[in-house]
């Protein structure tokens, strides 16, 4: 495959200011490839980023001998061997400049078998290292790192890759991007809009299929299409004003313990869906859809006491009692289900069972049941920390691919679901991974968006960051907070007090529902009864008055991605 390249110029306004940037540009792939793609953004800041010209910019470590190697095809690429362990890439230094976002992406290969591969940045003075991306490097082909960092201060920096093997570290195609703040906010603006928002054309034509010409029409959004949502839990169904203020905002849920296995079954069976029923009927009450969350728990320090003791054939038959018994009692009234919560950190049941692919079977089982749920894969530190090699996106893949390869799960409805639970989140590389599981072609969701208090004052910044990067990101179809209301106060982040007074953080979520739910008003029609209007996505309702109709009409639309494409008659009559 030959190399590729886009590269485009942009001038657009953002805050006031005038501001030149380099798009971003969400290439890609997950695929193991047997020529590296071109460098993105021409190498970036990175000097001979494809090795045309040797070594010329890059430096050799200590230890490691390195040149430059050509495929049959021709293509060049940088090739060092270590000595020790991890084996060390050639690198180059990098002249950072403060509060400035950098998108990174490489090709890599190694000599033999497959190893972890880790993109480092040594900062000077203090000399910390800062992982930037990750990836299963192969040999025999070359595998994509996509990642990032930020710099909040000037200086300079090494910037390499190590791998975790005694193995030759092969490096193409590098690429290192700066954004200032203002770009990188600009990007994720535009791709908001394009991706939440459709130009809408609607017709407003009385009596006969006369144009109506200078119809007033009013405009209200009912319910905002991209779904928002909050952890929810039981104390809801005893407080009238937790009630108000939580489906006041929002359109999804996910109950944050009431339909676990521990819950619904604690002493062994002892069944009682009383709670996760009635916080159902109330989240119904309201148009309120709900994410199943979950079957089972893969983890073991999530499982109940009475568990830990089943020989493999007692697990399994208490496991197909859960799943039929929690699948079949809300089948078709969950949106979602989390499958197997937490199966690359986890493998409970992979263990104890002495089976590695049921997860897979979990998955099928569940799809039988239950075939209107989408399905997902629900993980923590994919997103939020690119040194956690257990869930970095390529070893996710692997385990989705696995799941979606079993013999008749060719056709489940699966999803991406990345938990976010957040300390400092490193914004570039939450872009990188988002569009590296793109790749996979199905919906992503952040499923438990919080951000932890030890960041103090920027715990509401950070969280308005993440809430943006998603919402601006063209994959991501839906994201629900981990921000569950307790009496005796929250797991991790608290959006209002005991009284349901917003905290600073509510009151960020409330500017951003408002401002994603911001729209025209109010409209009139041109001399061929057409208005034009940008709509956020969502159910609408159009009241058009005119004074050849008797009375104001109404009428309703769903504007969605493929709303631009058409033009939408009102159908009204006299």
């Amino acid at each position: 495959m030959g190399k590729l390249l886009t590269f485009l110029l942009c001038i657009s306004l953002f805050e006031g200011w005038m501001v030149m940037s380099v798009p971003y540009d969400h290439t890609a792939s997950i695929e193991c490839l047997s020529s590296p793609m071109e460098s993105l953004y021409k190498g970036g800041i990175i000097q001979n980023s494809e090795f045309n010209s040797g070594l010329m910019g890059w430096l050799v470590p200590g230890g490691v001998k390195a040149g430059v190697s050509s495929s049959p095809s021709g293509n060049k690429y940088a090739s060092a061997m270590s000595k020790g362990q991890p084996s060390r890439s050639v690198y180059q230094k990098i002249q950072m400049q403060t509060n400035t976002h950098y998108a990174l992406s490489a090709w890599l290969q190694i000599s033999s078998g497959t190893a972890e591969v880790k993109a480092m940045f040594q900062q000077a003075p203090n000399g910390a290292y800062i992982i930037g991306g990750t990836t299963v490097a192969k040999s025999g082909c070359w595998s994509m790192l996509k990642g990032g960092m930020t710099a909040y201060s000037s200086g300079q920096a090494e910037f390499f890759f190590e791998a975790d093997g005694m193995v030759d570290i092969m490096v193409d195609s590098v690429s290192l991007q700066p954004f200032s703040f203002a770009e990188w906010k600009n990007h994720s603006r535009l791709s908001a809009d394009k991706a939440r928002k459709s130009t809408v054309k609607v017709l407003a034509r009385g009596a006969g299929g006369v144009p109506l010409a200078k119809a007033n029409v009013r405009i209200e959004l009912l319910r905002p299409g991209f779904p928002l949502g909050n952890a929810m839990t039981k104390e809801i169904l005893d407080i009238p004003a937790y009630e108000k203020w939580f489906t006041s905002r929002f359109t999804v849920a996910s109950f944050e313990n009431e339909m676990k296995w521990y819950y619904t079954e604690w002493k062994r069976d002892h069944e009682d869906y009383s709670v996760p029923d009635a916080m159902l009927r109330l989240a119904q009450k309201h148009n309120i859809k709900v994410r199943g969350h979950n079957v089972f728990w893969d983890t073991n320090n999530t499982q109940m006491a009475w568990v830990n003791p089943l020989s493999p054939e007692q697990l399994k038959a208490a496991m197909q009692k859960r799943l039929n018994s929690v699948v079949t009692r809300y089948a078709g009234k969950v949106i979602a289900w989390d499958v197997m919560n937490e199966n690359l950190h986890g493998e409970f049941y992979e263990t104890r069972l002495d089976t590695p692919n049921v997860s897979a079977q979990i998955y099928q089982q569940v799809a039988q049941i239950d075939r209107t749920a989408t399905l997902f894969m629900n993980e923590y530190s994919t997103l939020e920390w690119a040194g956690d090699m257990t869930a970095m996106s390529s070893k996710y893949v692997r385990k989705m691919e696995e799941i979606r390869s079993y013999p008749g799960n060719a056709g489940l409805k699966l999803a991406v679901g990345l938990e976010s639970h957040f300390s400092t989140p490193n914004i570039p590389y939450v872009r990188a991974t988002l569009d590296m599981l793109a790749q996979l072609k199905v919906p992503i969701w952040l499923t438990e968006l919080d951000i932890s208090p030890k960041t103090g004052p920027y715990q509401v910044e950070y969280l308005e960051d993440v809430l943006r990067e998603g919402y601006g990101h063209p994959n991501v179809e839906g994201i629900v907070m981990w921000a569950a209301w307790h009496k005796h106060g929250c797991y991790v982040m608290c959006l209002t007090d005991k009284d349901f007074n917003n905290l600073p953080a509510g009151n960020l979520v409330d500017k951003l529902i408002a401002e994603w739910k911001t729209h025209p008003e109010a409209a009139t029609t041109d001399a061929d009864g057409v208005a034009q209007l940008d709509l956020v996505h969502g159910d609408y309702s159009f009241t058009v008055t005119h004074p050849s109709l008797q009375s104001p009409t109404l009428h309703t639309l769903t504007v969605d991605a493929s709303s631009s494409a058409l033009e939408h008659a009102l159908g009204i009559q006299d």
